[in-house]
C-alpha cells in the first residue's frame, strides 16, 4: 500500500523535490538562530563588538525574509502538489468504478462510495503534501539540533536525548488506537453520506407520505453514531497528545535543571546555556512535528486504505482473446445457460433459447422468473455460471464488453436522465453525433415538437435525473438516446409499464418505429403491447413455460392466455 502511495509522487515531482529542499533551507534557518545569539551573548556584547553585532543582526533579518519567501513556496505550490496528488487518484478511482461490475454496486450504497472519492482523498492530500515535509524537517531538526548541542556539551546532551526512547515508545503503543479510531469515524462518515444522499434523491416520496420526521430520525441515527465514534478518535487524539506534551514539557524541565547545574559548577557559561535552551526549544518543535505527523499519518492513510479497498475490487475482465467485433447482425442464442446473483437459487438454469436477426421476443410472466436477469446477460452486466450466449454465432466473452455494449441499445421502465439540459441527454446515445442528428433522433422519438415548444428548446435544463419533466417526457428523451445510438440489437425493459394509457399510444409508436429492423428483446407486463411480437415466452419460477406467437399461445388456453385474459377481464 506503501509503494501505491509513494506512486502518485511521480507526476509532481518536480514540485516534490523543490518543496522538500525549501524545507531543507528553512531548516537550516532555524538551527543558525541559537548559534548566532550565542556569539552575541558570548562575544560580541560583552566585547562590545557593535560591527560584528550590527552585520550579524542583518544577517539574521535576512535569513528570516528567505525563511518567508521559502514558507511561502511550501505553503502555497506544497498544496497545489497534494491537490494534484488527490485530481490523479480521484481520476484512478472514478475510472475503476467505470470498470466494476454490476454486483458490486448492488452491493455497496452510492454515498458511501462518494464518502470515500471525496472526503477521505481530502486527508490523504493533506497527508501528501505535509506528511514527507514534516518528517524531512523534523529529521534535520534533530540531527542538527543534536550535532549542535554535542558540540556544546555532550553529557548534558546525552541526559536530554535518554528521554527520546520513552516519547518514541508511547507514540507506537497509540499508534494502533489511532488507527483503528480513525477507521470507525470513516466508516461513520460513509454512512452518514449513503443516508443522506438516499433521503435527498427520495425526497418527494417522503415528502407524499409526511414522513419527514421518521427520515429525520433515520438520519439522526447515523449522525449519532458518527458523533459517537468521533467522540472515540478524539479520546484517543487526546490521550495521545496530553501524553506526548507532558514528555516534552518534562524535557524541558529536565534542560532547565541539567542545564542550571551545569551552569552552577561553570562547566557551561550563560550564551551556551541559553543556547542550550533555544536549541531544546528548537528540537522540541520537530519532536511535535512528528506527533502531529503520526496524528496526519494514521488519518491520511485510513483514507488510503478505504481507497485502495474500492481501487483493488476485480474490474470486469475481458478475455485474453476478446476481439472488436465490429457492427453485429443480431441473431442471439442461449445454449444452457445458468445464473445466479447467489449461491442460493438459481435464476436461471440450463436456458435455451435462439432470438433470430431482425426479429421482436417478448419475455412475459411474474416477477422474479428471470426475465429482466436475461437482458442482463446479454451485454454481460452479469457473468453467467455455465453454458454460453453467442450473436451471429460469436460467443459474447470473445467480444470486448465496449463492442458488444456499442451494438446494444436498453430502454428501461426506469430512466435516469443526467443533470443538464435536454440536448446534452439526447448526445448521450452517441457523443459524436451531430445537432443535426440529435435532432433527426428527438423527431423520431416524437419529443421533438415539445422540446420546440420550450422557452430554450433543446438547451432546456430538466433538473436532477429530468425532475422537470413527466414519466413520458423522459421515456421519450431515453428511446431519442438510442434512435441516436442506432444499435443492431434492442432491448426494451418494461419501458412502458409505468405510463399512463394515452401516453403509452405516444411512446408505443416511437417504440415500433425504433424496432424496426432490429433485433429486439421486450420484457412487458402490459401484455397489449406485444401483441404483434414474433415470438412470446412466458417465463415461470421453473423457467421457460410457453413460446410461440400470440394467437398460438391463446389457442392453447394456458398460462398465457390465463395471464391475457386477466388483464382485459373488463
Amino acid at each position: 500500500m506503501i509503494k501505491k502511495f509513494i506512486s502518485y509522487y511521480k507526476p509532481v515531482k518536480g514540485v516534490f523535490i523543490a518543496d522538500l529542499i525549501c524545507a531543507f533551507l528553512v531548516a537550516l534557518c532555524d538551527l543558525m538562530y541559537p548559534t548566532i545569539t550565542r556569539n552575541i551573548i558570548n562575544d560580541y556584547v560583552p566585547n562590545q563588538n557593535l560591527k560584528l553585532l550590527i552585520t550579524w543582526l542583518v544577517a539574521l533579518g535576512v535569513i528570516y525574509v528567505i525563511k518567508a519567501g521559502l514558507n511561502y513556496f511550501i505553503t502555497y505550490y506544497g498544496h497545489v502538489m497534494g491537490v494534484k496528488m488527490q485530481i490523479n487518484m480521484r481520476r484512478d478511482i472514478f475510472t475503476h468504478l467505470q470498470k466494476l461490475p454490476f454486483s458490486y454496486f448492488d452491493g455497496n450504497k452510492t454515498g458511501n462510495i462518494m464518502s470515500r472519492v471525496i472526503n477521505d482523498l481530502m486527508e490523504i492530500s493533506e497527508l501528501a503534501h505535509h506528511g514527507p515535509e514534516d518528517l524531512f524537517i523534523s529529521f534535520i531538526m534533530l540531527i542538527g539540533s543534536f550535532i549542535i548541542l554535542c558540540s556544546i556539551n555532550l553529557p548534558l546532551t546525552l541526559i536530554i536525548f535518554a528521554f527520546i526512547p520513552l516519547l518514541v515508545w508511547f507514540s507506537m503503543k497509540q499508534r494502533i488506537r489511532l488507527s483503528d479510531a480513525f477507521m470507525e469515524t470513516r466508516k461513520a462518515v460513509g454512512e452518514v453520506n449513503a443516508n443522506l444522499e438516499n433521503s435527498i434523491s427520495g425526497i418527494r416520496v417522503s415528502k407524499a407520505f409526511n414522513n419527514n420526521n421518521y427520515e429525520i430520525e433515520k438520519f439522526q441515527e447515523g449522525n449519532n453514531a458518527f458523533g459517537i465514534a468521533r467522540k472515540k478518535a478524539y479520546k484517543v487524539m487526546a490521550d495521545f497528545s496530553t501524553g506526548t506534551n507532558f514528555i516534552m514539557d518534562f524535557l524541558t524541565i529536565v534542560a532547565l535543571s541539567g542545564g542550571g547545574i551545569f551552569y552552577f559548577k561553570g562547566i557551561i557559561n550563560f550564551g551556551d546555556f541559553t543556547a542550550f535552551l533555544l536549541y531544546i526549544g528548537m528540537f522540541s518543535s520537530p519532536i511535535k512535528r512528528l506527533i502531529a505527523f503520526i496524528e496526519q499519518y494514521q488519518s491520511g492513510m485510513t483514507g488510503f486504505k478505504r481507497f485502495m479497498e474500492i481501487v483493488e475490487e476485480n474490474p470486469e475482465i475481458e478475455d485474453s482473446d476478446a476481439k472488436d467485433i465490429g457492427l453485429l447482425k443480431g441473431e442471439i442464442k442461449f445454449k444452457n445457460v445458468s445464473f445466479s446473483y447467489d449461491e442460493n437459487r438459481n435464476i436461471l438454469s440450463d436456458l435455451d433459447l435462439n432470438i433470430s436477426m431482425g426479429k421482436t421476443v417478448a419475455l412475459v410472466g411474474p416477477s422474479g422468473g428471470g426475465k429482466t436477469t436475461l437482458c442482463h446477460l446479454i451485454p454481460r452486466f452479469y457473468e453467467i455460471n455455465s453454458g454460453e450466449i453467442s450473436i451471429d454465432g460469436i460467443d459474447i466473452r470473445k467480444m470486448t464488453r465496449a463492442s458488444l455494449r456499442g451494438n446494444i441499445g436498453i430502454v428501461q421502465q426506469e430512466v435516469f436522465l443526467f443533470t443538464g439540459t435536454v440536448y446534452d441527454n439526447i448526445l448521450y446515445g452517441n457523443v459524436d453525433a451531430t445537432e443535426e442528428q440529435v435532432v433527426e433522433a428527438a423527431k423520431k422519438a416524437n419529443i421533438h415538437d415539445y422540446i420546440m415548444s420550450l422557452d430554450e428548446g433543446y438547451n432546456t435544463y430538466i433538473g436532477e435525473r429530468g425532475v422537470k419533466l413527466s414519466g413520458g417526457q423522459k421515456q421519450r428523451i431515453s428511446i431519442a438516446r438510442v434512435f441516436l445510438k442506432n444499435p443492431p440489437i434492442l432491448i426494451l425493459d418494461e419501458a412502458t409499464s409505468a405510463l399512463d394509457n394515452a401516453t403509452e399510444l405516444l411512446i408505443q409508436e416511437s417504440l415500433e418505429e425504433l424496432c424496426k429492423g432490429r433485433t429486439t428483446v421486450v420484457v412487458a407486463h402490459r401484455l397489449s403491447t406485444i401483441k404483434n411480437a414474433d415470438e412470446i415466452i412466458v417465463f415461470g419460477s421453473e423457467g421457460i413455460l410457453e413460446r410461440g406467437t400470440h394467437d398460438e399461445l391463446m389457442k392453447l388456453n394456458s398460462v398465457y392466455s390465463q395471464l391475457y385474459n386477466s388483464q382485459f377481464r373488463n
